[in-house]
């Protein structure tokens, strides 16, 4: 290779030497993609649960031209059932994150379950199993899904809306951001659930399209609609299991989040298992 022409392949081939060589590169890797944001918590009163669900009305996307999302969406359109979208995802180089990932983290659970839940992007310990929501955070939403009768061998898929992790675990640019959302959309498409649930502000802003605070969009019935789908699908927003470890006083906002959600379940006939 001649690093003259190609300085970024070089230096993500030394990346993956010193990191094969059992070197924590870490910190190596947020340097090489630049300095992480930070991210400032809110707080927010909860509002009321409503009753019927709000439509989320979102302008067309803008078509992007950009060959690695053009690429993407041919790939996600063509991909007729979930494993043939997970495979498609493995093959897509469009995104520079995966540069630098080790490995893709698309999703865990039952691929016909009727409730698909949608985080942001994986930490540290999800790209090193290739699953979304483990360690801690993941321990977390398996017991609040539990307190539902919810859990990922029979009634839920787990999916993120960025499938490598960022270096450092900055936050995903929008470009990235772009490079992953066709793949998104067309999950939620091929698995039609009976409930949408979006952990975090970044899910649900990328899926719903929509720029408003977590607390904004939390605690209410809403309606995702797109094109491709048979009908809207119902939505719900919660905060995420990594704030909570973060902020565990706002933890009874997430149960109010739940029991909607267990509410609205019951309404839809979603079998679950019951209470521990």
């Amino acid at each position: 290779m001649d690093v003259n022409h190609d300085p970024a392949g070089a230096a993500r081939a030394l990346l993956a030497f010193w990191r094969a060589a059992g070197v924590d590169m870490d910190e190596a890797e947020a340097v090489y993609a630049g300095t992480p944001k930070a991210q400032a918590g809110t707080t927010a009163r909860a509002p009321l649960p409503g009753r019927e669900p709000a439509p989320i009305t979102a302008p067309r996307p803008k078509k992007v031209a950009s060959a690695p999302v053009d690429n993407a969406r041919a790939l996600a359109a063509a991909a007729n059932t979930v494993a043939e979208l997970r495979a498609a995802v493995e093959r897509y180089d469009g995104c520079a994150l995966k540069a630098t990932a080790r490995n893709t983290v698309f999703a865990d659970g039952h691929e016909d379950a009727p409730v698909l839940l949608i985080g942001e992007a994986p930490d540290k310990e999800e790209d090193e199993q290739g699953k979304p929501f483990v360690g801690a955070r993941g321990a977390l939403l398996d017991r609040m899904l539990a307190q539902i009768g919810l859990d990922r061998q029979s009634n839920v898929l787990i999916s993120n809306t960025i499938y490598w992790r960022p270096p450092g675990n900055r936050d995903p640019t929008p470009g990235e951001t772009l490079a992953c959302l066709p793949f998104v959309e067309r999950l939620i498409a091929l698995t039609q659930p009976k409930l949408l649930i979006l952990t975090g502000k970044a899910a649900a802003n990328t899926v719903l399209r929509r720029e408003d605070a977590v607390n904004k969009l939390r605690g209410r019935r809403l309606l995702y609609t797109r094109d491709g789908l048979d009908l809207p699908v119902n939505a719900l927003v919660m905060l995420h299991p990594a704030y909570l470890l973060r902020q565990p006083q706002q933890k009874r906002l997430a149960w109010t989040d739940l029991l909607l959600a267990e509410a609205w379940l019951s309404e839809l006939g979603v079998a679950r298992a019951p209470h521990v």
